[in-house]
Order: C-alpha cells, then sequence, then structure tokens
C-alpha cells in the first residue's frame, strides 16, 4: 500500500456517499471506485495492529451499512464474491 491509501479510499468512499439520490449512480463505481476503496480498506484491515484495527473496523461497519443500503443485489454478479460482498451489489436502478 502506498502512503495515505487508507485517507485516499475514505475520502473517495465520503465524496460517492454525498452523492444526492437513493442509490448510488454508476459514477461511484468507475475505476478507480468505491469497490476498489473498499478493497484497500479491506487490506489495511489485514496488516494493521489490533488497536488501528478496531478503529478502522468501526468506521467500515457505518461504510458497509450505508453501501448495502444504497444498493442493491446483483444476482448475476455471484462469481465476484471471492473479491467482496461488496463487488456484487447493482450500481443503480
Amino acid at each position: 500500500m502506498w502512503p495515505n491509501a487508507v485517507a485516499h479510499a475514505l475520502r473517495h468512499i465520503e465524496w460517492a456517499f454525498t452523492q444526492p439520490g437513493r442509490y448510488l449512480d454508476a459514477s461511484a463505481f468507475c475505476s478507480p471506485g468505491i469497490n476498489d476503496a473498499r478493497d484497500d480498506l479491506e487490506w489495511a484491515m489485514r496488516h494493521l495492529p489490533p488497536g488501528a484495527q478496531r478503529d478502522l473496523g468501526r468506521l467500515i461497519a457505518h461504510i458497509d451499512e450505508e453501501l448495502q443500503r444504497r444498493t442493491l443485489p446483483e444476482p448475476h454478479h455471484t462469481e465476484l464474491a471471492p473479491f467482496g460482498w461488496w463487488w456484487t451489489r447493482m450500481r443503480e436502478r
């Protein structure tokens, strides 16, 4: 990971969540997008010391709740599930 990767990922996700509408539109998922940012956070969780893991884990829990609220399940992308559940979500209606 590069310096400030976690901060960059959090900023990208925060930007996407400030966009209007009930559902996130496809622009939030353009590469690099929310899925890539969420991947970076997952990678960081695996490599941080326990205290930092707990702190970041609390942020990720809120991110995941909002991501689930603003996306829909995409049944045709189940092959992407090994990369993370967030890759199996529909971007817009």
